[in-house]
């Protein structure tokens, strides 16, 4: 394909190439008859029934395929529970509800779970002919009194627009030919009743965007292809790139234009953010529902008339590349950008990492050449590194069969990721080396501070108050009930005032500070990363400063201060792998029992067993205590949690800052996996150097190569280096040569400039906007960092 041709004119012309596509979903001109077999409307139902069924040929004495059908069969079981079409007041005795629209869709997912495992050879349910009535009945029951044109919505859009429809629109494809027609036009008549058109508007008024329009156009989709009706999936394809005009944003064009306004902005960036519901971050909740169902799609549609020829289809490479990888850690995707599913129990143990790679494995056949081997190697990858979750045993009989295909491939696997990322339309940074992963979260005047609706997610407060998650070879570190149990007025890296906010008080909430974000040295695990912290409801202010180099992350605090209250800045809040993990303190072990808690003075390093190492080069007093912490999911989510009672082992450090501080701060080192011995041998050299912590500029510099890193709140100079305003700035020298990238965490500079203390430096290379000229004192870098959003712009000069 010409990459010049604009996107309206390849769909302009698909559009006419299916004009004839209409009904019969079978086109019936200028199309061969393999293409016509392909297009038919028994053809897609066939697609759409392997994906949920695994199709035909499975080999039932292979252990693994076995295996999985004998999960589909207990899953099953277990939702046919209670089933009962003759109940008055609902189809399960648990589900009765007219007032909570999730008991209509859960009650069509249960039916279309027993209704996978009824269509699935090898489990007891197969073919089943009483199980196929008590099933058409439970459908009937729901059209009947739940369900469809005589029912008036309640509760939750999502639930009658998308979650109903996608579960009736399943178990519809693994039923059909037990139906009939009356049943099928029933069916086919309630769906369209609640989501008739893929350019669907909201009953808020808002055409739906982001993951709910591939979730609205999954339904129109299938539910087309029941009713033989090719005019409907010409307007899905195109309702993916938003050829009809609606006002929305493409589904596949970065947003990069928008300006996340209320009601626009939803979707990915090309920095690889992911934003929903306006301005919260979400790869691991929509983001990853959008790229799953959106792979669903194109298999579905691939070789059809109907096939999307889009050229932004090409940013999906990109979404998988910069918008999930860099936020994947062994098989966890980052808390920070799943939204409220963290308040779920049902999305613990690696469930968001297993839909991506699912999703990444669909995408390959669309994605030949380069792109499929690279997605090949990441998925070797990402199967291969999470030993905590067995993906194989884990996923659907179709990607079950598709994965190992891909394992046996002679493509190697990629390797673990060895980067430093920064996402700049949300607020984010991910650092990850051989021995770990780290994630900083943080918000601003442009994104949202956490989310809590649906009365989940209730105790989110400090998620994006400068909140750090370390990921080690603990992989179940944050599954097995850290969200209910972790003490959440003091997430680890958090500054806050100590106290117990109203539950999900202040969500959906900006900040009134523009400074956050960072610079990043491309190629290399090398990252300044900032937040100008203002804290909801309350006067609490300060400057937050995550200096990433390599093995080490610099932490620097100032200007902390509060008209009133306790203020605190958290080291660590750790669930224990062991709950007798030694903790050494200069080299000397507090007691491991539960209920410790001591005030630690003139600290200079301590070591938590499992975890790693944290110097401070200035003596510190920290606080810590050793608690185990119980608490139920219901606490955190009274949508779907249960009162069932939890306990978990934990270790919190903190630094107080007193009451009312007035420009407080701190610095310490840390050694992500270190061992005790390292951490010892850093504390007595520390391997980088604070060299300001002002209010103007937070700065540090590496010993072993004079690598330095600054963060300018304002105008400032430290070390030889001077901002004309806020800026983030790594200067990294190699011999002859200097490395410079910078940005502006602000977003809203037209120019940072720059004066560096080094004369007789001329331009090797410089990305578009980037200058720098001779002065008196130095060189003077000029950077137009004008609608850049945040991102690096890099320059190297070399010293004549």
């Amino acid at each position: 394909m010409n990459r010049g041709t604009t996107r309206r004119t390849v769909l302009t012309g698909a559009a006419a190439l299916g004009a004839a596509a209409a009904l019969p979903l079978t086109p019936t001109t200028g199309t061969a008859h393999a293409a016509e077999a392909a297009d038919s409307a028994a053809a897609l139902r066939a697609r759409w029934h392997t994906l949920l069924t695994g199709g035909p040929g499975l080999d039932l004495t292979d252990s693994q395929i076995a295996a999985t059908v004998a999960r589909i069969g207990k899953a099953a079981t277990t939702s046919a529970k209670g089933l009962d079409p003759t109940r008055p007041d609902g189809l399960f005795p648990d589900l009765t509800s007219t007032t909570l629209s999730n008991h209509v869709t859960t009650s069509f997912k249960r039916l279309a779970t027993v209704a996978t495992a009824w269509a699935v050879p090898g489990t007891p349910q197969y073919g089943d002919t009483a199980l196929r009535d008590l099933l058409l009945a439970g459908i009937d029951w729901m059209l009947t009194n739940r369900y469809g044109p005589g029912h008036t919505r309640f509760d939750n859009d999502w639930d009658w627009e998308i979650g109903s429809a996608l579960a009736l629109n399943d178990a519809t494809v693994l039923l059909y030919d037990a139906l009939g027609t009356e049943r099928l036009t029933l069916i086919n008549t309630a769906v369209r009743h609640y989501t008739p058109d893929p350019n669907l508007w909201r009953a808020d008024r808002q055409i739906a965007t982001g993951a709910n329009r591939v979730w609205i156009s999954t339904v129109v989709a299938v539910n087309a292809v029941l009713r033989d009706n090719g005019d409907d999936l010409l307007r899905v394809r195109d309702a993916l790139s938003d050829v009809e005009g609606s006002g929305a944003n493409s589904v596949l064009a970065f947003n990069d234009t928008s300006t996340a306004a209320e009601g626009t902005g939803e979707g990915f960036y090309s920095d690889g953010s992911f934003l929903q519901h306006y301005k919260h971050p979400y790869n691991g909740g929509y983001g990853k529902e959008l790229l799953s169902n959106l792979s669903r799609l194109l298999n579905l549609l691939a070789g059809t008339a109907w096939t999307v020829t889009d050229p932004d289809l090409d940013n999906v490479r990109h979404w998988v590349d910069d918008g999930f990888d860099p936020l994947i850690a062994r098989g966890d995707v980052m808390a920070s950008v799943c939204g409220r599913e963290i308040a779920r129990p049902s999305k613990q143990g690696h469930v968001s990492a297993q839909t991506v790679i699912e999703a990444v494995v669909r995408l390959i056949p669309s994605f030949p050449g380069e792109t499929a081997v690279r997605f090949t190697a990441l998925v070797k990858q990402w199967i291969a590194e999470d030993t905590y979750r067995d993906f194989l045993a884990a996923t659907d009989l179709a990607t079950l069969v598709a994965a190992r295909q891909i394992i046996a491939s002679p493509v190697p696997a990629r390797g673990p990721l060895v980067a430093h990322k920064q996402h700049p339309r949300m607020d984010k940074a991910a650092h990850h080396r051989p021995s770990f992963a780290l994630g900083i979260s943080a918000y601003s005047t442009r994104i949202y501070n956490y989310e809590s609706i649906q009365n989940e997610n209730l105790h989110a407060w400090h998620l994006s108050d400068g909140m750090v998650l370390l990921y080690t070879d603990d992989l179940g570190h944050y599954s097995e009930d850290y969200w209910p149990t972790v003490d959440p007025t003091r997430l680890p890296g958090t500054t806050v005032l100590a106290g117990r906010p109203a539950d999900a008080a202040g969500q959906r909430t900006t900040s009134t500070a523009d400074w956050a974000g960072g610079a990043a040295l491309p190629g290399t695990t090398l990252g300044a990363y900032g937040m100008e912290l203002r804290a909801f409801g309350s006067s609490l202010h300060g400057l937050k400063s995550w200096f990433c180099l390599d093995d080490v992350i610099a932490c620097v605090g100032s200007g902390i201060t509060a008209d009133a209250g306790a203020a605190e800045t958290v080291v660590e809040n750790r669930k224990l792998r062991d709950p007798r993990a030694a903790l050494l303190v200069n080299g000397t072990a507090v007691p491991a029992d539960a209920g410790w808690s001591d005030r630690l003075d003139r600290v200079r390093w301590l070591h938590l067993a499992g975890t790693g190492g944290y110097i401070f080069p200035e003596p510190a007093q920290v606080n810590g205590v050793r608690e185990d912490r119980t608490a139920t999911w219901r606490e955190i989510n009274l949508k779907y949690g249960t009162d069932t009672p939890v306990t978990r082992p934990y270790l919190t450090l903190w630094q107080d800052h007193g009451t009312a501080p007035d420009g407080a701060g701190y610095f310490w080192l840390q050694a992500p996996a270190a061992s005790a011995e390292r951490t010892r041998r850093w504390s007595a050299a520390p391997p980088v150097k604070l060299v300001a912590d002002s209010t103007a500029v937070h700065a540090v510099r590496r010993c072993a190569d004079g690598l330095f890193a600054a963060n300018f709140w304002t105008a400032g100079t430290a070390q030889g280096l001077t901002s004309d305003g806020p800026a983030s700035v790594l200067v990294r020298p190699e011999g002859k040569t200097v490395t410079v990238s910078l940005s502006d965490p602000t977003q809203l500079r037209s120019g940072v400039v720059l004066d560096l203390d080094r004369r007789g430096l001329s331009v090797v290379s410089a990305d578009p906007g980037v200058s720098a000229a001779s002065t008196a004192r130095g060189t003077r870098i000029t950077a137009d960092t004008a609608e850049l959003h945040g991102a690096t712009l890099t320059l190297t000069l070399n010293r004549s």
